[in-house]
């Protein structure tokens, strides 16, 4: 179970996550996407800093693509190539109808 999983699933994260939505105006801080999925995330993880798991200033909003490749950072994996990007970019941004 991921550190985090006992701070999300309570109501005061869920207000926390509220807020943190609302300051950062409903956009990724990384790359200022805003029509996807957006996740708030623990800027020092809580498995490091669960001191701060409830602090705002400890939190930003990420779109999933960010926050996926934050993470595969943190646990110790290498960022994709610049080749591998460009091309996933190229699939996320093909309509449905041309990719089979």
């Amino acid at each position: 179970m991921r550190h985090s999983a006992k701070v999300t699933r309570t109501k005061r994260w869920k207000a926390l996550r509220q807020e943190a939505l609302r300051r950062d105006d409903y956009q990724c801080v990384q790359c200022g996407a805003r029509a996807c999925r957006l996740e708030v995330d623990h800027i020092l993880p809580v498995r490091d800093r669960p001191d701060l798991s409830y602090e705002l200033s400890n939190c930003q909003v990420l779109c999933s693509s960010c926050h996926a490749r934050k993470t595969r950072l943190e646990i110790g994996f290498p960022d994709i190539s610049p080749e591998r990007r460009k091309w996933r970019d190229f699939l996320e941004d093909t309509p449905p109808c041309c990719k089979a």
